[in-house]
């Protein structure tokens, strides 16, 4: 079995209402989790090794779904290497 480290020594949420971050940032790490050990992203991330930072950048999603549907979108952003 292989084990995968991710470090994320930051998540700057901005525009984000203090209230919401907490559940941002847990749909955040879970949808990596779940990516990851499903096999999905991996590769993507293999480029991004040792990047000092990685900006999503705006990472739409429809009006009213949550601050988890902004979690997910953005750790989908993340595992498409978008370039920053």
């Amino acid at each position: 079995m292989s084990r995968i480290v991710l470090h994320i020594d930051r998540l700057v949420l901005r525009g984000v209402a203090g209230a919401d971050a907490a559940a941002v940032s847990a749909a955040f790490r879970a949808e990596l989790a779940a990516r990851l050990a499903a096999g999905d992203g991996l590769a993507a991330l293999l480029p991004l090794h040792g990047r000092e930072a990685v900006r999503a950048g705006r990472t739409p999603v429809a009006d009213g779904s949550g601050p988890g549907a902004l979690g997910r979108a953005a750790a989908g952003r993340i595992l498409r290497g978008v370039p920053g």
